[in-house]
C-alpha cells in the first residue's frame, strides 16, 4: 500500500574473512587428520628449536658431576647423564642438530636432483644416458655406506654430515623427477618455447621445473626424515656431530652399553624424539603425495 513503510530486509552473502592459506590448511587437516598430526610435530619441533634458549631449563653444555645419573624427577624432569647434564635440554637443543642437518641436506639433495632430473630428460640422448648410468652407480650403495665413505673422507662436523647426507639422495630425486619431466619434453609448451628461440635454461629453468614441484615437494618432505636417521646414525656410530654439541644421535652413543641397566632414560628419551620426528616427516609426506597426486587425490 501507498504510504507504508518498506520493511523488505536485504540479506547480503555471506563473505569469509578467513585467508587462504589457513582455509588450505584447514581442508588439508579435515580431508588427511594424520598428516596434520605430523605436521602439528613438526612445528612443535620447530618452536622448541628456535626457542631452546628461552624454554630449555639448564645449560645443555654445563656439566655437574654431583648430578651424575639422576633419575627422571621434579628438577630434571628427563633425568642427567654421565656428565650431569640435563637430558631434556639437550633434547631441546639438539632439535636445532636434527632440523639443521634435517632441512639443509634435504633441501640440497632435492634440488639438485630435480635439476638433474629435468636436465636429463630435456636433453635425452647420450646426456640422458650418461646421467641416469651415473645415478644408477650411486643407488647400487645402500644411504648409510655410501654417508659413512663420505664422511670417512671428508671428516666429522655438521657441514661434511649434510654433505655426506646429500650425495646419496641425489640419484632418489633425480629419478621421480625424471620420470615426470619426461611427460613434459614432447608437451605444446615445451614446442612453442623451443620455437620463440628461447636458451635450454631458461626453458629447463622456467618451463619444465615449475612444473615438477609437486614431487619435488614430496621427495623434500620425505628427505627430511631420512636425513635426521642417517645425522642420528653417524653420530651413534662417532662420524657425526662431536662433542659437546648437543644431538639425539650422539645422546644415544653417550647412553652405552654399560649405562643401559643403570640410567635407561639416557636412550629412551633420545631415541623416541628421533622416532616421532622421522614419523612425523613421513606421515606429511605420505599426506603431500596423496594430496599433490591426481591419481590418490580424494575428490
Amino acid at each position: 500500500m501507498a504510504g507504508e513503510a518498506d520493511t523488505t530486509i536485504e540479506v547480503l552473502p555471506a563473505v569469509s574473512h578467513i585467508p587462504r592459506w589457513l582455509a588450505v590448511s584447514l581442508r588439508f587437516a579435515r580431508q588427511r587428520p594424520l598428516g596434520a598430526a605430523g605436521a602439528a610435530i613438526i612445528i612443535i619441533m620447530a618452536l622448541a628449536a628456535s626457542l631452546a634458549d628461552v624454554i630449555a631449563p639448564f645449560d645443555p653444555l654445563k656439566t655437574d658431576y654431583a648430578r651424575m645419573f639422576q633419575p627422571p624427577g621434579a628438577n630434571h624432569w628427563f633425568g642427567t647423564d654421565a656428565f650431569g647434564r640435563d637430558v631434556l635440554s639437550r633434547i631441546i637443543y639438539g632439535s636445532r642438530t636434527a632440523l639443521l642437518v634435517g632441512f639443509s641436506s634435504s633441501f640440497f639433495s632435492a634440488t639438485l636432483g630435480a635439476i638433474l632430473g629435468v636436465g636429463s630428460a630435456y636433453f635425452g640422448g647420450r646426456t640422458d644416458l650418461i646421467t641416469q648410468r651415473l645415478m644408477d652407480v650411486l643407488l647400487s650403495f645402500p644411504l648409510i655406506v655410501l654417508a659413512l665413505a663420505v664422511v670417512a673422507i671428508l671428516g666429522s662436523g655438521i657441514m661434511n654430515v649434510i654433505l655426506a647426507i646429500t650425495i646419496p639422495m641425489i640419484p632418489r630425486c633425480a629419478l621421480v623427477v625424471r620420470s615426470t619431466a619426461l611427460s613434459l619434453r614432447r608437451t605444446p609448451f615445451v614446442d612453442a618455447a623451443r620455437a620463440l628461440g628461447f636458451g635450454h635454461a631458461r626453458i629447463i629453468f622456467r618451463h619444465m621445473l615449475p612444473n615438477v614441484m609437486a614431487p619435488y615437494l614430496i621427495m623434500l618432505t620425505a628427505f627430511q626424515g631420512q636425513a635426521i636417521l642417517l645425522e642420528a646414525s653417524l653420530s651413534f656410530l662417532g662420524l657425526g656431530v662431536a662433542e659437546p654439541t648437543a644431538a639425539w644421535g650422539l645422546m644415544l652413543r653417550g647412553a652405552a652399553v654399560e649405562f643401559a641397566e643403570r640410567a635407561p632414560w639416557m636412550a629412551i628419551f633420545p631415541g623416541v624424539a628421533i622416532s616421532l620426528s622421522v614419523f612425523a616427516f613421513n606421515l606429511l609426506g605420505d599426506s603431500l603425495r596423496d594430496a599433490l597426486d591426481p591419481k590418490l587425490r580424494v575428490s
